[in-house]
């Protein structure tokens, strides 16, 4: 076989590898629960989530005493870990969307910022194990 061939199937081959590699499982599959407060027109809301396999919900009050229910999507990248999200809240309040972002502090003990269009702007403080 030519060099060049073989030298290209080597790169792509790594390539693929390093795409499709599988992420750590453990790591992942072990819960990381959070706490999240926050404040929408003047009301405090709170709520508490969980994420594994880059999947989170969140259990949340928003004004008025809606409460609901939010599914998110993380996005894991080397520092940060941003996530998008949609949730169902009580007293005619709908669909919720929500985004943010959440970053480690220290070994075990994570950051985060978000906002959710019942709830409003929140901060996160979470745990890992």
């Amino acid at each position: 076989m030519n060099r060049a061939i073989i030298a290209k199937s080597i790169i792509t081959s790594l390539g693929c590898l390093a795409l499709f590699a599988p992420n750590p499982a453990a790591a992942q599959i072990i819960p990381q629960p959070w706490v999240s407060v926050g404040g929408k027109d003047g009301d405090t809301t709170y709520a508490v989530g969980a994420r594994a396999l880059n999947l989170g919900v969140e259990l949340g009050v928003g004004p008025d005493g809606a409460t609901g229910v939010d599914v998110l999507r993380f996005l894991r990248l080397p520092v940060v870990s941003p996530y998008v999200g949609v949730g169902y809240y009580s007293e005619d309040k709908g669909v919720a969307l929500s985004g943010g972002v959440q970053m480690g502090a220290g070994d075990r003990f994570f950051v985060g910022a978000g906002y959710n269009s019942v709830r409003g702007v929140n901060g996160q403080l979470g745990i890992r194990f």
